[in-house]
């Protein structure tokens, strides 16, 4: 990747990234348009469709990397990006490059330029993808559901095979207060007659998905156990589980496992800010930005650094449930920076300061910084290892300034 974005591709993004002001728009309307628009998908491509709370990256970049290993030019779509838009679109080979997103924007404003409703951001990042897709002969494609499921913008494929990930509390605004009605909205990527596999989950949770998958006559497989005996590369327990998920939605969509494809595609998985290790183990970033997230960090910090507290770097946006994610991270935090970050959702280091006092009281130690890289300057200077959590927006700056590579982070809301 440059060093810099082109003029071009900066307004060409500028242009995408305008397109937030629509906010975020549940339904299938205008994806629809769009794929007619450009003649998508192509006959015979074949798609993975994975929606969830917690886990649903994860389980797409398994499922990607095995797909890799045994020989599939495989599309990847997902969100958000860290640092630069390219992240969103991969195939085997390489991600979206700078001309190619100045070519597909450019044709996507001609078509949607005078539309009445005009497409959002994730709908038009959608259309990018399937496009970039066709262009590159993608035979299969792992599609992640940006928000829901039911009427996110991906679900207007018909797969090969379902993916559901843990379902959790959050994005409450969009899909509703209870988990029976958030386990709904995910519940509603799932087609008549197309196989679907999940894990263990809240008995709430399972009704709904048992229920919905028996309605449509869809095969449902729950995973029991992770896999043994081959090492996977990403850290924590729970992405044995993640990587069961990938493992049985491969061998679903007709695919033979062998032990050289197990242990390639497990292994060979790079998706940064879960639990990633920089510095020697110094700065530990994590994108947690949810209660249960939150605890499955914490989990992972306990095996990984026994009876180690952490210097906790913490931003997140507002609408989400600080009170609980503070509660969960507070057993492994010996002290609070808080920051702000580059998102106009992003809440201030003073709320997150008057948060956490309304939580614990006044004897947390916390100190709060209004830039990323002065939080982390801050929070170094202690001896302690340093946790970057709360946001996947955090996360990006944090690691676009720990790589040098500021001039190409471009910050999103969506």
């Amino acid at each position: 990747m440059p060093l810099s974005i082109h003029s071009e591709e900066k307004a060409a993004l500028d242009w995408l990234y305008g397109t937030q002001l629509f906010g975020i728009k549940l339904g299938l309307d205008n994806a629809r348009l769009l794929m007619e628009a450009l003649n998508l998908p192509p006959t015979g491509q074949k798609f993975i469709h994975v929606a969830g709370t917690n886990g649903k990256g994860s389980v797409c970049v398994f499922l990607h990397s095995l797909l890799k290993a045994a020989g599939e030019n495989a599309g990847l779509f997902t969100s958000p990006h860290l640092i630069h838009f390219s992240e969103r679109i991969k195939d085997a080979g390489r991600s979206i490059t700078g001309p190619e997103i100045v070519s597909g924007v450019e044709a996507l404003e001609k078509i949607c330029g005078k539309w009445e409703s005009h497409p959002t951001f994730f709908e038009l990042a959608f259309a990018l993808g399937m496009d970039w897709f066709s262009k590159r002969s993608c035979e299969w494609v792992v599609l992640e559901t940006g928000l829901g499921g039911r009427l996110d913008a991906t679900n207007i494929i018909q797969p090969e095979v379902c993916v559901i990930t843990s379902i959790s509390l959050d994005h409450q605004q969009q899909l509703g207060a209870t988990l029976r009605e958030i386990a709904t909205e995910k519940a509603g990527i799932i087609k008549p007659g197309v196989p679907v596999i999940t894990l263990r989950q809240n008995p709430e949770v399972m009704a709904v998905l048992t229920a919905t998958a028996r309605e449509r006559g869809a095969p449902l497989s729950i995973i029991t156990t992770p896999p043994r005996g081959y090492q996977i590369g990403l850290s924590g327990q729970h992405q044995l589980w993640n990587a069961a998920l990938a493992i049985a939605a491969f061998k679903a969509a007709g695919f033979k496992t062998s032990d050289v494809i197990l242990r390639n595609g497990l292994k060979d998985v790079d998706w940064p800010a879960r639990f990633q290790r920089l510095e020697n183990d110094r700065v530990i970033l994590d994108g947690a930005h949810n209660p249960d997230a939150a605890e499955t960090l914490v989990r992972t910090w306990q095996q990984a650094f026994p009876g180690e507290k952490a210097s906790i770097v913490f931003g997140a946006v507002t609408s989400k449930d600080l009170r609980g994610v503070m509660r969960a991270l507070q057993p492994v935090a010996a002290r609070w920076h808080f920051t702000a970050f580059n998102n106009p959702r992003a809440a201030q280091p003073e709320e997150l300061r008057a948060t956490i006092s309304g939580v614990f009281g006044p004897g947390v130690e916390c100190h709060t910084h209004q830039d990323v890289a002065t939080a982390l300057r801050a929070a170094r200077a202690g001896d302690e290892r340093v946790l970057v959590a709360g946001s996947l927006y955090l996360a990006g700056e944090m690691l676009a300034g720990m790589r040098g590579e500021k001039d190409l982070f471009y910050g999103s809301a969506q």
